[in-house]
C-alpha cells in the first residue's frame, strides 16, 4: 500500500467520519484542515468554513477570515483568497512525525492555485496523508488528485465503512 490514503464515496457515506477515526488511531499531531458547513440561512445558502484539522469542534471558528464559500447544492461563491492563504498554510505548517488530514478536497477551490500547490507537495512529500475527496469525474483537479501515483484510493459506502475502516487501521499500524 502506498503512503497516502485517499477516500472517495458520495455524500453521506461517512469519509469525514473515517477521517476522524483513522486520524486517532495514528496517535500523532495532526495538521491540514477539515471543512464545516453550517446549517442553510434564510435563502438557502450554507456557509462553509475551514478549521485545523487538530481542532475540536468546540474550538471551531465561523467568522469571515475563514469562511471559504457557500453553497445551495446548485450555485456557490467562493472566497479562494482563504483558501490560497489559511488553506495553505494549514497544509505546509506540515511536520515530520505528523499526519496531513484534508477534509475535504472538492470544487470550490479549483481556481485557488496556491492551495492547489500545496496539496500537491504535501502528496508528493514524506508526511503521510488522509483526504477526503469528492467523488465529482467533471473537475480535473480532483481527477488528478484522485489519480496521484503515491497515493491509494478507497471508495467508501455506507454498506463497507466498517471493513474499510478495519483495512485502513491494520495499515496505519504497520506503518507506525
Amino acid at each position: 500500500m502506498k503512503r497516502h490514503i485517499l477516500i472517495t464515496g458520495e455524500r453521506g457515506a461517512g469519509k469525514s467520519t473515517l477521517i476522524r477515526r483513522l486520524q486517532q488511531e495514528w496517535g500523532c499531531p495532526v495538521y491540514g484542515f477539515r471543512t464545516v458547513r453550517q446549517a442553510a440561512d434564510e435563502t438557502g445558502f450554507h456557509p462553509i468554513y475551514i478549521q485545523k484539522a487538530a481542532c475540536v469542534q468546540e474550538e471551531y471558528r465561523c467568522e469571515e477570515e475563514n469562511r471559504i464559500g457557500i453553497c445551495n447544492g446548485r450555485t456557490h461563491a467562493v472566497n479562494k483568497t482563504v483558501f490560497n492563504t489559511l488553506g495553505a498554510q494549514y497544509i505546509e505548517e506540515a511536520q515530520q512525525g505528523g499526519v496531513i488530514v484534508m477534509d475535504e478536497l472538492g470544487f470550490m477551490e479549483t481556481e485557488a492555485e496556491q492551495f492547489k500547490r500545496a496539496v500537491f507537495f504535501a502528496l508528493e512529500g514524506d508526511i503521510p496523508v488522509i483526504a477526503a475527496v469528492k467523488a465529482r469525474q467533471d473537475i480535473a483537479f480532483l481527477n488528478e488528485v484522485r489519480s496521484h501515483p503515491k497515493a491509494d484510493l478507497f471508495t467508501i459506502t455506507t454498506e463497507n465503512r466498517e471493513e474499510l475502516f478495519q483495512k485502513l487501521r491494520m495499515h496505519i499500524r504497520n506503518e507506525k
